[in-house]
């Protein structure tokens, strides 16, 4: 093509929410100036996808470790309970400042050397944190759990990358719904394992002694999984999964703006409304999982095994959740019918939870939280897919990270307020706290027009096209970002 059908630095594409159809034009054109490339799809795209989820969940799992049973560390390490909340809020505070550097290093040094430094950091905190079990020792287990904060940071943003680069279009939504559910499932077991490998015992040495267990545990599978990272992850398969990443290997990294992309997504009107009905429901849940101890505690007093049944409950049903959405979305591509289905269910669910938690029954408890997580957990792989979608040609790497970023600074000012009113009033008030902003983002989602234009737009082109195999495959790097402006 002509020079002038090439983009300046900072220039607004006008189609860039239509990438199935940027796709397809873009390979025709390659296909009439050559033979397409050759593609191949390795099986050891499985192994990496897996194992990124494994460190991913081995991660994760120490978010929620100290929040679940908060009572317990309260009294072993002689702090209040919002100094312990804060053991789980770390997470999303360290996320905010880093988000912006470690998604350039992504762009710039690639998929392997994130994941070198993500197993490092989470293997390093895990360590310290073995160091820091006696009840002196509390800017220690902090430390440790900072650390580990940091690692955070290099894995949540790679599920869209690791699916773009290795699979096929058909499978991109399942594999990035195999990455999120790793973290999921850490969470999981973070709910899970900790009532039960530390039970609130009266005598400091004894608790002592289970926390050490529980901390070593974590370090043996921290450095188990380092690595097989340092062994098997690979920067990307020797031939590409698809045309659109061929195209995208034959363009320099030095033609990608991280800056001009960033004030792009910025401008995107639609992306910033996904942005923050995102980060509304992802930060209630954020709040729901840190004070859920507290909550169970406060109506079922000795109950900390329970509570952590509950919160696996909320995520193993949330995990379904993940995987239907993403299997639902590779074959419908329905992406506005289906997030807003999700946001209002989510809102539904956590009504129900909010009025059945003081009623005296734990099953009741535990069905109305596995309906609120089946569909609040649920809805991160749809807010993935559908900012790829609305911002495609940009790179995947920085709109999941300004999502998660959303998420984060929802996540310290719900659980920060909603522990607040739990103190002030009751936890009913708090869960009712949380149900008004996600009935805001449910009327964002519904009633915004630019989201609905744009859904539906996408949804045509598909329809249009359904023979064309890269048109799919919207999910690509930022250098398959501009040949398709080219």
């Amino acid at each position: 093509m002509g020079d002038e059908s090439k983009p300046v630095d900072g220039e607004v594409n006008a189609n860039k929410y239509f990438s199935k159809t940027a796709a397809t034009d873009a390979e025709v054109s390659f296909e009439h100036r050559s033979a397409p490339p050759e593609t191949r799809l390795y099986k050891k795209r499985w192994v990496i996808v897996l194992l990124f989820s494994s460190y991913s969940l081995c991660n994760s799992y120490q978010w929620i470790q100290y929040g679940i049973i908060n009572n317990i560390f309260m009294r072993f390490y002689g702090v209040d309970s919002f100094t312990i909340d804060w053991m789980s809020m770390i997470y999303m505070l360290t996320y905010i400042p880093l988000i912006f550097p470690v998604s350039w290093l992504l762009d710039k040094k690639g998929l392997r050397v994130i994941a070198l430094v993500a197993a490092a950091l989470n293997c390093t905190g895990t360590w310290i944190k073995v160091a820091s079990a006696r009840p002196d020792l509390f800017p220690v287990t902090f430390l440790g759990q900072f650390t580990c904060s940091v690692a955070q940071v290099f894995i949540l943003g790679m599920p869209s990358r690791i699916a773009s680069v290795g699979f096929g279009s058909e499978e991109v939504s399942t594999a990035c719904s195999i990455g999120v559910f790793g973290n999921q499932l850490g969470i999981a077991i973070g709910f899970l394992v900790p009532p039960i490998l530390v039970p609130n015992v009266d005598n400091l040495d004894e608790l002592a002694a289970h926390i050490r267990v529980m901390f070593y545990i974590t370090a043996g599978v921290a450095t188990f999984l380092f690595v097989l990272v340092v062994i098997v992850f690979q920067e990307r398969p020797e031939i590409p999964p698809t045309h659109a990443q061929a195209a995208a290997r034959q363009i320099s990294p030095e033609n990608y703006s991280y800056t001009a992309s960033i004030l792009r997504l910025l401008r995107n009107k639609a992306f910033i409304l996904l942005v923050i009905t995102y980060g509304l429901n992802v930060g209630c849940f954020y709040a729901v999982s840190t004070l859920l101890n507290r909550m169970i505690i406060e109506h079922y007093p000795g109950e900390e095994v329970n509570a952590g049944r509950i919160g696996l409950t909320i995520v193993i049903a949330g995990m379904v959740g993940s995987l239907i959405c993403g299997i639902w979305l590779d074959r419908s591509k329905t992406y506005k019918q289906t997030t807003l289905a999700v946001y209002v269910m989510s809102l539904v669910g956590l009504v129900l939870y909010a009025f059945t938690l003081d009623l005296g029954h734990l099953w009741v408890v535990f069905i109305t939280a596995g309906t609120l997580g089946f569909f609040m957990t649920g809805y991160l792989p749809l807010g993935f897919e559908f900012a790829v979608e609305l911002t495609y040609p940009e790179s995947e790497g920085t709109s999941s990270g300004l999502l998660n970023c959303s998420a984060q600074v929802f996540g310290i000012i719900f659980t920060i307020c909603q522990g607040k009113i739990m103190d002030s009033f009751n936890t009913l008030a708090g869960n009712l706290f949380l149900c008004a902003f996600l009935l805001i983002g449910t009327i964002i989602t519904g009633a915004d027009r630019s989201i609905l234009i744009c859904s539906s737009l996408i949804d045509s082109k598909i329809k249009k096209q359904p023979a064309v195999t890269s048109r799919a495959h919207s999910k690509q790097s930022k250098n398959s970002s501009t040949v398709l402006l080219l």
